[in-house]
This record gives structure tokens, sequence and C-alpha cells, in this order.
């Protein structure tokens, strides 16, 4: 009788909900594992917090008037924009930043990212908020969107309750946010096999497979 292949360890990935690269990054991720599952590879993946914009304030601020002040003008901003919009067509993304109205805070996010993940359904829900967030210009602070959100991406009635409901998992990602910037983790995305860390940004999906493959022969020889 044939037997699913064995897990080759934990891969976790640190992110923002707001981080355009994330999303990159994702993409580029999904294809590094299409890839070494054809080679019998597999992974148990997780998604961890980390806030880009920490002092954000709980409402979230004018992306325009946000992003002006941050890079010096608007005419910057969407120079930026644009960078980050042609590697996401590279990669095989729509980014329509002229939807995006707000720049959130991403608690709420995070919020709901981990307790998709209690629910089995993490890796649907944070393809769920990018989308969201970049292609439908969709305010991803807002509790009730994001309680949809949850709903639509398969989270059952009990967690989207606890979720909206609540503080279910504030303090939780509050915490680790804290912990993984101060383990030295600045950048996102970040990519960690077994809490060791492996490198951060979007390269392309060949080399992050190979980065995959590599960190498993080290840490299998370590164990040995």
């Amino acid at each position: 009788m044939d037997t699913a292949p064995a897990i080759a360890g934990r891969l976790e990935i640190v992110s923002d909900a707001i981080c355009p690269w994330c999303w990159i990054g994702k993409r580029q991720l999904d294809g590094a594992l299409a890839l070494l599952r054809e080679e019998g590879m597999t992974f148990e993946i997780g998604w961890l917090p980390y806030q880009l914009n920490p002092d954000m304030p709980e409402g979230g601020v004018d992306r325009r008037a946000y992003r002006t002040e941050k890079f010096g003008s608007w005419e910057r901003s969407q120079e930026l924009d644009a960078q980050v919009a042609e590697a996401g067509r590279a990669a095989g993304l729509s980014f329509r930043h002229d939807l995006m109205a707000r720049t959130p805070n991403t608690i709420e996010a995070h919020r709901l990212i981990r307790l998709a993940g209690e629910a089995g359904v993490q890796h649907a829900m944070v393809e769920r908020l990018f989308r969201a967030y970049f292609q439908e210009g969709k305010d991803i602070g807002d509790r009730a969107l994001l309680a949809t959100e949850g709903a639509e991406a398969g989270m059952p009635p009990e967690a989207i309750a606890a979720f909206a409901g609540g503080e279910d998992a504030r303090d939780e990602v509050i915490g680790e946010s804290l912990a993984l910037a101060r383990a030295g983790i600045n950048g996102v995305p970040s990519f960690l096999l077994d809490r060791h860390l492996l490198f951060s940004g979007a390269m392309p999906a060949e080399r992050m497979a190979a980065a995959f493959r590599r960190a498993v022969e080290i840490l299998r020889s370590r164990a040995a």
C-alpha cells in the first residue's frame, strides 16, 4: 500500500499582511513546494506574525498621506509601487495600488491568521488576505471584513465567533512578533526550517527549492 512521504520539517514564514514582497514570496514558495513534492519532499507549513508598522494607529491611516510622508512625495511612492507591480507581474500576480485607500494596522489580520492555523486553513487564509488587500483594495484592518474573509476561507463558525467577538490570540501575536524582532528578524518574508533562519526575501521558486533541499540535508546530517 502506498504511504505518504515523511514530512521533512516545519517550514515557517515570517510575514506581514501588508508586505507586497510577502505575497510575491508566497507565490514563489508555492512553486518551490510543488517542485519538492515531485521529489517526495513535503513540509508542515506555518505563518508567523511580524508588524512592519507596529506603531500604526488601530484604525489605520490614509495610504496616500502616509506614503507621501514616509517616502517624501507621492510620486516616489508611485515609483516604488510600480517596481512592486512589475515584480508581481513576473510572478503571475496583479497588484492594484490604485484601489488601496488605507494602510491598516495588521494586528487583526494576524489574529485571524493565527486562528486560521488552529482551524487548519492558515495557508489559504494568508493568500486570501494578500489578495484582498493588494488586488481588491480592501481594508484588512476592519474586523467585520476580516471575519467575512475568514468564513470564506473555510474557518468554522466557532473560530469566526472567537475572532469577531473578543481578543483571542492578540497577546500571542504581539508577543511572537516582538520575539521574532528581538531574535534578529528585521525583514520579511523570512523563512525558517525547524526554527532555523534560512533566508529572507522573495527569491525565485527554483532557488527557494534548492535552499530548502540543502537545509534539510544539513539538519539531517546534524541529527545523524
